[in-house]
């Protein structure tokens, strides 16, 4: 077997986010060989040893037999979060006209600024901090803040989050189960509501805002209560999220791997751009099987 002169981790793994993102478009397209032709011909030659190596040298960077837990992360994760964005920014116009007020628009953009900002720079309080700063710039009570966001981030875009699912999250949370894997969740914001309303099941649930997690990623104490809940290692366990320097990064400090959805390469993080990617092709491939042959 060929292997990369250089040996890279890193070189692997933009072969691969390549070759997804190629396959992807050859799929858009119809037109698979076009697309792979185009892929090949534009590629350094310095990767070219390592298409060599072929599929199976790609995928041992991530060997699902070595992964018992898997624990997604929610927004963005789950679900395309641009377009739910949209469609509630296209509501929250509706009543800023309404109300001829620009002070709920404002303040939930205070909002979430005010929780990046703990996030970055984690204060053992951020749960009352994250109502009282945001009151404090607007001049209201933290109850009202609480109501406010509670309504507009967690209860308003309930029906609209089947519509933004991801493809193919159906049939790998399938292909997990039937593998033997386990499935757990772990959100900086309330997420039991939210995987109903994608018709999607795990367990545990654990939040930023649970009473006995409070602390926003990238702290990992969310992840490590996921660990001592399912009694596995963190070796044996895998994050999947959006952001590098959230999902990632609390993985990373829990000592899990991570396995990041984006357009965007990393020198240190597995990446991926779709759920029908070939990385979880071992995982959706009995669903397939099982759903032809019915």
């Amino acid at each position: 077997m060929t292997r990369c002169p250089t040996g890279s981790r890193r070189c692997l793994r933009r072969l691969r986010h390549d070759l997804a993102g190629c396959a992807q478009s050859g799929r858009r397209s119809g037109r698979w060989q076009p697309a792979a032709q185009r892929f090949f011909a534009h590629r350094p030659r310095a990767i070219a040893p390592c298409l060599d190596a072929g599929e199976n040298q790609l995928r041992s960077l991530l060997n699902w037999k070595d992964i018992d837990l898997v624990v997604f992360d929610v927004d963005g994760t789950l679900y395309d979060q641009k377009r739910l964005r949209l469609l509630m920014l296209r509501r929250l116009l509706a009543a800023t006209w309404k109300s001829r007020s620009l002070d709920t628009l404002r303040t939930l953009q205070t909002f979430r600024q005010v929780r990046e900002a703990l996030g970055d720079h984690p204060e053992p309080d951020f749960m009352r901090l994250q109502y009282a700063r945001t009151a404090v710039r607007h001049n209201k009570s933290e109850d009202d803040v609480r109501a406010l966001a509670t309504d507009w981030m967690e209860r308003q875009p309930l029906p609209f989050l089947a519509g933004c699912r991801y493809p193919h999250l159906d049939r790998l949370f399938a292909g997990l189960r039937s593998a033997g894997k386990q499935i757990a969740v772990f959100s900086d914001y309330p997420a039991k509501d939210k995987l109903a309303a994608l018709g999607l099941q795990a367990a545990p649930v654990v939040c930023a805002t649970d009473a006995d997690i409070a602390r926003l990623k990238p702290d990992p104490r969310g992840l490590l209560a996921i660990l001592r809940q399912t009694g596995l290692p963190a070796e044996r366990a895998l994050m999947v999220g959006d952001r590098f320097d959230r999902d990632a990064a609390a993985a990373r400090n829990a000592g899990m791997r991570a396995l990041i959805r984006t357009r965007t390469l990393h020198p240190e993080f597995d990446t991926f751009r779709a759920y029908d990617d070939p990385v979880f092709a071992p995982l959706l491939a009995p669903v397939a099987v099982r759903a032809s042959a019915a």
